[in-house]
């Protein structure tokens, strides 16, 4: 089972991490039992919405297909991705861009979190320029 990594309320999309509640630090995808957090000795996570907005800590395009498992759609088309530093949260997380191609895309660019399907169908959440 895929964990619910975001959800769709009003149209407006929300990534879904969580919180260790001893020391705050903040955690995506969610993560369950202790704190990673090495100067912690928590053991509770609690469900917390992730900011929308973030920049743009680096990118690049995924012109190849990836290999199996993974089963993508045939014929394979070319998808951009970012690494977007979340802007209360300061980490960084990586996703696939809707609607900019690399070279619309600059270091420090803003980015809102967006979402929509994917080739074959399965709704995804996914960075698009902020409005």
């Amino acid at each position: 089972m895929v964990p619910p990594w975001f959800t769709v309320e009003g149209g407006v999309t929300h990534l879904v991490g969580t919180r260790c509640t001893a020391c705050r630090t903040v955690y995506f995808p969610p993560q369950q039992g202790f704190c990673r957090n090495p100067h912690c000795e928590g053991e509770a996570m609690e469900e917390t919405r992730l900011s929308r907005r973030g920049t743009v800590w680096s990118y690049t395009n995924a012109c190849y297909a990836p290999p199996e498992p993974f089963v993508a759609a045939q014929p394979y088309t070319p998808v951009t991705l970012a690494a977007v530093e979340l802007a209360d949260e300061g980490i960084i997380v990586l996703g696939q861009v809707a609607g900019l191609t690399v070279e619309q895309l600059e270091v420090g660019m803003e980015l809102e979190l967006t979402h929509g399907p994917l080739a074959d169908g399965p709704l995804v959440w996914m960075w698009g320029a902020a409005s």
